[in-house]
């Protein structure tokens, strides 16, 4: 079964965010909470935890990359 995780609501206004740095990798176990990814915004940078427990099937955008409020991050197995 595959799971997802989405840049979570931000903040009043603030509606997207760049991706800063990695801390997994695909194929890594994580558990519910770890922090997986360190996101940018013009306001301040923040970790965005795992919604679920899993491994790392399959990260989708890479370091450098703008994301939108609710677009999908990884995908989970």
């Amino acid at each position: 079964m595959s799971n997802t995780i989405c840049l979570p609501e931000l903040g009043e206004g603030i509606e997207k965010a760049t991706v800063s740095y990695w801390l997994v990798d695909e194929g890594a176990e994580i558990k519910e909470g770890e922090d997986i990814v360190e996101m940018v915004t013009d306001k301040a940078t923040f970790n965005v935890p795992a919604s679920s427990a899993g491994a790392i099937k399959k990260i989708l955008l890479r370091e450098g990359e703008v994301v939108k409020v609710g677009d999908v991050l990884a995908e989970l197995e």
